[in-house]
């Protein structure tokens, strides 16, 4: 099959002109069906959505590892249903949990982000499912990076923190990236078979969250229930409040730097309020080729586990008509700083990406606590990325293990440091 990427992948430079994709493309001999599936974070939204669609096509679809957060009735419910040999959880009082709601015989049983990335590596897996939430799907990613597997990739923090990093392993190891996030599938989709030096532009789309037409001082009222009626996606809390805050589209911003390797000159974002517009591609001809499709995650995580091959999905048709328009707007980035607070980081470059992620990571979990008021999220992540401080990070070298576990390492202790002071700067800003 004909690729609009470049075939072997580069480190992006700032003033790109033409896509070069984090990895290669898998070729059909490493993509039979049926296809054997480890599904990292299985009890929340993607992974849930993702079993729905396996179950639909069982006869694709082999299920050998789950690894599920907290939530043991659902993740011994759905290792009932599938029947994977191996099964991963966050820890040992999950672990005891779970097993007594299992029947024998049981799965061998692995715990913690350790256990997740045995479980990301294992060899009777083909594609990987990367669905954990934050931060800590890092070590599986790039655990199945290094095992050269096959990624579906919906933990987009898994490129803000690593981006460079997991393209150089992709490139040693022939690994491949599949974006599950709807806005980087259709981007995806729109340059299969295109001159990858005809692409100008990448024009993220964003619902614009429930607040879209929100004065500041609106804003500042805004609580957590509010936060999280999200008006078209179903998704979890902490996707839905980045969707509120936009902090979700900047997080994309980056992720869409590192998986096309564009500058941030050529990733722009429009408000689209509908939500059928996924993303566009604009070319040097000045044409845009638009995905368009019900908002339902179902579509893009079928078009990843079927690809290049399309599913029914379950997903309704899109009916134009009934719709009758689709509305487009500049975002509101006085109201919103988040977008620019991720090209902030982007262009400090180093490990701010990994402060900027977990600086919103402590400010969501405190404002779902109510000890943070909703406009105080931007708040906390601009202290945390003024107050930066460039690290030395270590020299990587993708070939030696060892050497990719270190960077790993380094990221991971930067996430914690940044995570407590977080919380210590946000007692001082209350």
């Amino acid at each position: 099959m004909r690729s609009g990427f470049s075939p072997v992948p580069e480190t992006p430079k700032s003033n790109s002109s033409m896509i070069r994709y984090i990895s290669p493309l898998p070729q059909p001999t490493r993509s039979a069906f049926p296809r054997r599936l480890a599904v990292l974070g299985s009890t929340g939204s993607i992974g849930v959505n993702a079993l729905d669609v396996v179950a639909r096509h069982s006869e694709r679809f082999i299920v050998c590892a789950l690894a599920g957060g907290r939530n043991m009735e659902l993740l011994a419910e759905q290792t009932r249903r599938f029947s994977p040999a191996h099964v991963g959880v966050m820890d040992d009082a999950c672990a005891d949990w779970l097993l007594k709601l299992l029947p024998r015989p049981l799965p061998e049983i692995h715990i913690g982000q350790v256990g997740y990335a045995r479980i990301a590596a294992l060899p009777e897996a083909d594609f990987v499912l990367s669905a954990q939430v934050g931060a800590a799907g890092l070590r599986a990613t790039v655990s199945a990076a290094l095992s050269g597997k096959v990624i579906c990739l919906a933990n987009k923090e898994s490129l803000v923190l690593a981006g460079d990093l997991i393209r150089a392993v992709c490139g040693h190891t022939g690994a491949c990236v599949l974006p599950v996030d709807s806005e980087h599938h259709a981007i995806f989709q729109a340059v299969q078979g295109r001159d990858p030096t005809t692409v100008k532009r990448l024009i993220l789309t964003a619902s614009g969250g429930p607040f879209r037409n929100y004065t500041p001082e609106q804003l500042r009222m805004v609580g957590v229930k509010d936060a999280l009626r999200h008006p078209n996606w179903s998704m979890g809390m902490k996707i839905t409040i980045d969707s509120a805050t936009c902090m979700n589209k900047g997080l994309e911003i980056i992720e869409a730097h590192h998986l096309y390797g564009v500058g941030l000159d050529q990733i722009d974002v429009l408000v689209h309020p509908e939500s059928v517009v996924h993303s566009l591609v604009e070319f040097t001809d000045a044409s845009c080729m638009a995905h368009l499709g019900t908002p339902d995650m179902r579509a893009a995580i079928a078009g990843c586990l079927a690809w290049p091959e399309s599913l029914d999905a379950g997903v309704a048709p899109l009916d134009l008509a009934r719709l009758g328009r689709l509305t487009f707007e500049a975002p509101d980035v006085q109201a919103f700083p988040c977008l620019n607070l991720a090209r902030q980081a982007l262009e400090l470059g180093g490990a701010a990406p990994a402060v900027l992620n977990a600086a919103n990571e402590v400010a969501v979990e405190l404002f779902l606590a109510e000890k943070l008021p909703f406009t105080g999220i931007p708040a906390l992540i601009s202290h945390c990325l003024t107050h930066y401080v460039a690290l030395d990070l270590p020299t990587l070298d993708p070939a030696a293990e060892k050497s990719v576990q270190n960077m790993v390492d380094a990221l991971l202790a930067i996430n914690a440091h940044t995570r407590a002071a977080a919380r210590e700067a946000a007692e001082r800003l209350q």
